[in-house]
């Protein structure tokens, strides 16, 4: 045992307690008396098991593992085998031993086992007050004179820290945030080392890898440190990956800080006459494939890694392209593109039935399953696919590298490489049928269309690809996508959309309650995120940005890992749009894209506290525009959060007044329903800021139904604080309302009706016929909630509305052809597109600023310091924010009213028109001698810019600040917008161009 490292252990009662030992043997009579003193001298002298096994051991638990290796090497005999097959384990609240035989280099079943489980019982566990060290040693002698077996035990202890919670200022002091046992043992060598690597940790999301030389021995020391939780089973799959490379270890050691950092030490030796390259090569790729292992440390190909079939490398990819054939493959076929040409397009309710007929082929044709099944049966179809991938994306270290070329390298270079065509042919003469062809080929279309990715980065913490979308068939995605983004973590995938270069969009957590919703969630994720991208699209018409949305689907035992899943998600998009920029932590990428790429993130279901984070994060890793990454922030980093000043509901309510205005109606007299609980942003704002008899709320935690009117100060109260509906004073309803909540059963109401299962009561609520009321705003809800297969219990009997104003504030809560059947039964319906467009508004003024600042005069006038009141400018900014969000808003209001008046559209229609027309005219404004024109051009963006920023800097200050790209799209939306506003105008317009 090396001082440089760890102090060795030294068990002072070794000696008596061997004599102990030995008594207790021979009175259980197992072993012949005159062999006892030979068995147990050999397994306390011989056999090399460290002093902490003794030391943490009682006497009849190390007399119970004598008996058990003796009676194992008897079997041996018997059986004429030469090694033995031994486990002995005993685990406790606090402490826990494993101990099994193992040979140098072999991954073995058994140890395995114990690693998995040591990695779920003990390494993963997130309480502070549970956390556990392990230390790891190999025996350094056999068994027995006999057999060449050694033994690998593992001992595991739980925590006690110096500073179980340590301050910011106390993090990074390894001797205040350490295990007190730990700092016993750790030499002032290890300590240095650890507290470097801990401190790097604490600034980075990735793993922090070193490498160092063991004096006077063969061995190399590798130590990672990480996040705890930051990854799963990584202990258990660091294993398999230096087994992969004939490397084994003689002990390891897995120390957790109270400042949530974990560190793994591993001392590793090359296994005796292994035919691969020398070990400082294997640690190399040990070391470059570690932060693949972070980022999946297992996956459904794991065994054909284990096994030496596949490489980590070719494993992970096997299973990206498992993930994206799940998503992409065209299952469709002929037959389906037939009949989309045969049907009437223009027909919503034939567009509707087509897009369910598109689900159902694509979710029975080829299941997960049923692709996973295929890949399996060709792993060397994998590796030629990976390799036809890594000679694309793989940058050879040894150019500029002394160690010499990667083993990843030579394996690129000693398999075949095969061109596109030849690839494909290799792929037709190995399998059997066309449904496995398919599923190949859609390996060769992901490569083909990759055009950056992180796959090589050395510290990333999710895989990040950039794609080309060009690959997306047009029969079932028309709108054509400028970008995207595909995002693959431990707990996570996800996608990043977005309708044009310059385009804004939230970013969503998808979850689901259960394995069934977790299946439907994965199917229709995709075309979710490019209907939310499409709504965002049409709904950007009044500001530069176009469309885009994230979405984060949660993998179905990672429910309670949002904040996790999206901090890997957006670092390692972060990895792919600031390449070059962040020396000395992420390595070069190749880059087929080659152009500047700015992404602009905001808040969305179960996002909105996570934009701080997200700017900060951007500007940690050196991103140029972090002011500018995020918007919806808290106001302490320049943000105009949506929630705390109501933006979204400021344009939604704006529709819901102006029905008000056109019909004479008296807004306290109007009964409203509402989906979208107090607590969330939308729903908050719109109690708060309306002044109707709310009848019924739906929210995550159930109904609230009231046909007297629910109590508006219960609400306000609720609103206020944030609150689900599961807080409201019952006592407040009247005799004929009720409350039923979705973890309850058997609730019986005042008219009798007895609700058996409060979920379905609650996710049918709104078509529910008890509701009565005259409003609908949908401020929550899941997409499709209501469509053509639904529609028709929201009409009455005698035809008419069951609600006769729908308000949409909730995104494609209603299908189009819902839309267009509730507007024919005579209800006034404005859809999400034209009524929820508030707060892309406040993001996009939001971003203006930043980038309209220097840092200096952004903290100044947009930051408001804790406790402070906000800075005068800032104030009177989210005042013009609110003028601007509210005149857009009645602008379109009031053009969609008059040509609906005018023709007798359908408003949802129009509101489609109108938005296809101004995008299409600024696209246009935009490629035309218009920006040309140095006087029209200052006269329009001394309109478009806000005047505050005008008055602050002026306008030549916010050309030169402000990317021209960006002015220009200010331009066209602007001219775009206020000619679109008016149809006749815009029509002109158009045809004039």
């Amino acid at each position: 045992m090396s001082e440089e490292d760890y102090k060795g252990n030294i068990f002072a009662g070794k000696q008596d307690q061997l004599k102990a030992v030995c008594v207790y043997i021979e009175e259980k009579g197992f072993i012949p008396k005159e062999m006892v003193k030979n068995e147990v001298t050999w397994f306390y002298q011989n056999l090399g098991i460290d002093d902490m096994y003794f030391q943490l051991e009682e006497v009849g638990t190390i007399a119970n593992h004598i008996m058990s290796l003796y009676g194992a090497k008897i079997f041996a005999y018997i059986r004429n085998e030469k090694g033995l097959d031994l486990h002995l384990e005993r685990e406790g609240e606090e402490r826990a031993v494993y101990i099994h035989t193992s040979k140098p280099g072999i991954s073995m079943v058994t140890g395995t086992q114990y690693e998995k489980r040591i990695d779920t019982k003990y390494l993963d566990i997130t309480s502070k007050t549970q956390a556990f060290r392990l230390e790891s040693y190999r025996s350094l002698g056999t068994v027995s004179s006999s057999l060449s077996t050694q033994l690998r035990c593992y001992f595991i202890r739980k925590c006690s820290f110096v500073t179980p919670d340590p301050t910011p200022e106390q993090a990074g002091d390894i001797r205040l945030v350490s295990d007190k046992i730990f700092l016993e043992k750790a030499s002032d060598h290890t300590l240095g080392i650890y507290e470097k690597i801990m401190r790097q940790v604490l600034v980075r999301t990735g793993p922090v890898i070193e490498k160092f030389d063991m004096a006077n021995s063969n061995e190399k020391r590798l130590v990672i440190g990480y996040k705890h939780r930051g990854t799963q089973s990584f202990f258990s799959a660091l294993s398999d990956l230096y087994h992969y490379y004939d490397l084994y270890s003689t002990r390891k050691y897995v120390e957790q800080f109270s400042n949530g950092v974990s560190i793994c030490s591993l001392y590793l030796a090359q296994v005796p006459n292994s035919p691969s390259p020398p070990i400082e090569h294997s640690i190399f790729q040990v070391m470059k494939e570690a932060s693949l292992i972070y980022c999946l440390p297992t996956t459904p190909l794991q065994s054909f890694f284990q096994t030496g079939k596949l490489s980590v490398q070719e494993a992970i990819y096997g299973y990206v392209g498992w993930i994206f054939a799940q998503h992409f493959l065209n299952r469709l076929g002929g037959e389906y593109n037939a009949l989309t040409s045969i049907v009437d397009q223009k027909n919503n309710t034939h567009v509707e039935v087509l897009s369910r007929i598109k689900k159902r082929l694509r979710s029975d044709t080829f299941t997960r399953e049923y692709i996973l099944d295929i890949i399996k049966l060709y792993p060397d179809l994998v590796k030629l696919c990976y390799i036809n991938f890594a000679v694309t994306h793989y940058i050879n270290p040894a150019r500029n590298d002394s160690i010499a070329p990667s083993l990843s390298y030579q394996r690129i270079q000693s398999t075949p490489m095969l061109s596109d065509d030849e690839l494909l042919e290799q792929i037709k003469k190995t399998v059997t049928n066309n449904h496995e062809l398919m599923i190949f080929e859609s390996y060769l279309t992901f490569n083909k269309h990759v055009l950056k990715t992180n796959f090589y980065q050395p510290t990333k913490v999710a895989l990040s690809f950039r794609m080309d979308p060009q690959f997306l068939p047009s029969s079932e995605y028309p709108n054509e996508l400028f970008g995207m983004f595909l995002v693959i973590g431990n707990e996570f995938r996800g996608f990043h959309l977005r309708f044009q270069d310059i385009a804004r969009g939230g970013i969503r957590i998808v979850r689901s309650r259960n394995k069934e919703a977790y299946s439907i969630n994965l199917r229709t994720l995709f075309d979710e995120n490019y209907n939310l991208a499409a709504t965002q699209q049409r709904k950007n018409k009044d500001i530069p940005e176009g469309g885009s949305k994230g979405t984060i689907l949660l993998d179905v035992g990672q429910q309670d890992r949002a904040l996790a899943a999206f901090e890997k998600f957006v670092d390692s998009i972060l990895d792919l749009l600031i390449v070059g920029q962040s020396p000395g932590i992420k390595e070069k990428i190749i880059d087929l894209y080659a152009k500047p790429e700015i992404l602009f993130f905001g808040p969305d279901e179960g996002t909105a506290d996570m934009m701080d984070w997200a700017s900060q994060h951007a500007r940690i890793r050196g991103a140029s525009f972090w002011k500018a990454f995020t918007t919806g922030k808290s106001q302490s980093i320049g943000g105009i959060p949506h929630d705390i000043y109501g933006m979204t509901t400021r344009s939604v309510h704006q529709f819901v007044l102006g029905i008000y205005r056109k019909l004479h109606l008296k807004e306290e007299n109007v009964t409203k329903m509402q989906t979208g609980g107090p607590d969330g942003d939308l729903g908050s704002n719109e109690i708060k800021i309306s002044k109707d008899k709310t009848v019924g709320i739906v929210d995550g935690s159930g109904i609230l139904y009231d046909p007297e009117g629910l109590y508006r100060p219960e609400l306000v109260r609720l609103a206020t604080k944030r609150l689900m509906i599961s807080h409201f004073d019952v006592s407040k309803l009247s005799p004929k309302g009720f409350r039923v909540l979705v973890d309850e059963v058997d609730v019986r109401l005042p008219s009798g009706q007895v609700v058996a299962d409060g979920l379905r009561f609650r996710n049918e609520f709104h078509l529910n016929p008890v509701v009565k009321a005259d409003v609908f705003v949908p401020c929550g809800g899941r997409p499709e909630a209501v469509d053509v297969s639904n529609v028709n219990t929201l009409i009455n009997e005698d035809g008419t509305p069951k609600y006769k104003y729908i308000v949409e504030g909730a995104n494609l809560f209603f299908t189009q052809e819902a839309r267009l059947r509730m507007e024919a039964a005579g209800a006034i319906h404005f859809k999400d597109a034209s009524a929820n467009k508030g707060g892309v508004t406040s993001s996009s003024l939001e971003v203006l600023a930043a980038l309209s600042f220097t840092d200096e005069e952004f903290a100044e006038h947009m930051m408001v310091k804790d406790g402070a009141h906000p800075p005068a400018f800032y104030t009177e900014y989210v005042k013009e924010v609110h003028h601007i969000i509210e005149r857009n808003a009645e602008l379109e209001f009031e053009c969609i009213w008059k040509e609906a008046d005018r023709t007798g559209k359908p408003k949802s229609n129009l509101s489609d028109l109108l938005s296809y027309a101004i995008l299409q005219l600024n696209a246009e404004i935009q490629t035309t001698t218009l920006w040309d024109n140095v006087e029209l051009r200052r006269i329009v963006l001394t309109e478009a810019f806000p005047n505050l920023l005008l008055e602050k800097l002026g306008l030549e200050t916010l050309l030169k600040r402000v990317p021209e790209n960006y002015v220009k799209a200010i331009f066209g939306s602007y001219l775009a917008s206020r000619f679109g506003n008016n149809f006749s105008n815009l029509f002109l317009i158009i045809l004039f161009n």
